[in-house]
């Protein structure tokens, strides 16, 4: 077996975590040597995910290709599927690496046809999350994970970024019958050196999707009950795009926050962590969410919600952890304001979190997975 690989990693949407992970994958495999490809959705992303894209593509044997992948199962599936298919039949990988529902569904269908005509294709997959937040007794919830049990046998190995998407998986889909592995996202080194604040910033950030499972709408709330209980004005800003933006634009006339909460586009993070004092990550469900990494690596204090892997950052007791409620988080806010230097020694200390979450560390791991694939 040859020490390089032919990679291609599928994903649907080219926004977020997802995106995140696949971009600092793909530069370390590109820098071991590795020949590597992406297949993606079209149709969603704007300016600032077109500018990465032009960033990577010098760097991509395999290249990128994008092409309509619907958000949700339907008639157009089948014809998004053939177009995919095909992309990926001629780049003829060793390793089909699928990210989040739709990619991974993808990865192992496909990587499987490729097999029946004789190919020696590896296929894995990263859940991210994904359809693990489904509820487990609604009728779409029963559906997905009857699903991902019978993907299971089209798969050479599960990749967890938490050990919480591990456990979820085994509660609502069931024990794993093929080799899975935890492991961590991880941060490039650069990503280790503090961020100044500027001047006059804002007092809080909220960075992230635009979408009710990242919790804009709690963020919202909570400022306005953090200034009432304060009894001053409180500073915001807002990065990020999404579907909702216009209901959480709605959200903050409605309470009075005009002129106070700033929405801007989206932005590398650390570049958005100049602009505020402290970060906020109100998520209602999370997998291994990057940017409470982020944020921790650049030095930068921040309240998050205690939900899936972000306890295995911080420890499950941090007092910087609360539950995704707007009061709970108000009071956080109140508690962390009135006292930033005492809430900045609540954070992970930088030569753990290095230790933990590397980009080499991640990169290496996944690489071992991929080989061992292969040899089965």
């Amino acid at each position: 077996m040859a020490d390089k690989l032919r990679i291609v990693h599928c994903f649907r949407s080219p926004v977020g975590g997802i995106f995140r992970h696949v971009r600092d994958l793909t530069d370390a495999q590109v820098s071991a040597g590795h020949s590597v490809g992406i297949v993606c959705d079209s149709t969603t992303g704007g300016d600032f995910e077109e500018h990465l894209f032009e960033q990577m593509k010098d760097s991509l044997a395999l290249g990128i290709h994008r092409t309509p992948m619907q958000r949700h199962v339907g008639p157009g599936d089948l014809a998004s599927a053939w177009r995919t298919y095909r992309i990926i039949k001629e780049l003829r990988p060793d390793v089909l690496h699928g990210h989040g529902a739709k990619g991974g569904a993808y990865a192992r269908l496909f990587g499987s046809l490729l097999r029946v005509s004789r190919s020696r294709v590896a296929r894995l997959y990263s859940p991210h999350g994904g359809s693990l937040h489904y509820d487990e007794h609604t009728t779409t919830g029963k559906l997905f994970f009857a699903l991902e049990r019978f993907m299971a046998r089209f798969t050479d190995c599960l990749l967890f970024v938490s050990d919480y998407e591990r456990r979820t998986y085994r509660r609502k889909v069931g024990e794993p019958p093929i080799p899975n592995t935890l492991v961590y996202n991880g941060l490039r080194a650069a990503e280790f050196e503090p961020v100044l604040t500027e001047p006059n910033v804002a007092d809080l950030l909220y960075i992230g999707m635009m979408r009710d499972l990242k919790g804009p709408d709690i963020f919202i709330d909570a400022l306005a009950v953090a200034e009432t209980r304060l009894d001053r004005p409180l500073t915001a800003v807002m990065v990020g795009d999404g579907d909702d933006l216009p209901r959480y634009h709605a959200q903050v006339k409605r309470l009075g926050l005009d002129g106070r909460v700033h929405f801007l586009p989206p932005m590398p993070a650390r570049k958005a962590f100049a602009l505020a004092d402290l970060v906020v990550v109100p998520s209602r469900a999370e997998a291994m969410p990057y940017i409470v990494l982020e944020t921790l690596a650049a030095g930068k204090p921040m309240i998050a919600t205690s939900v899936g892997g972000i306890p295995e950052i911080f420890s499950a007791d941090s007092p910087a952890l609360i539950r995704p409620d707007p009061r709970e988080l108000g009071d956080k806010m109140c508690e962390a304001l009135a006292d930033p230097d005492g809430f900045k020694t609540l954070m992970p200390g930088a030569a753990d979190l290095k230790a933990r979450f590397g980009a080499d560390v991640m990169a290496a791991n996944i690489e071992k997975a991929y080989f061992l694939a292969l040899r089965r």
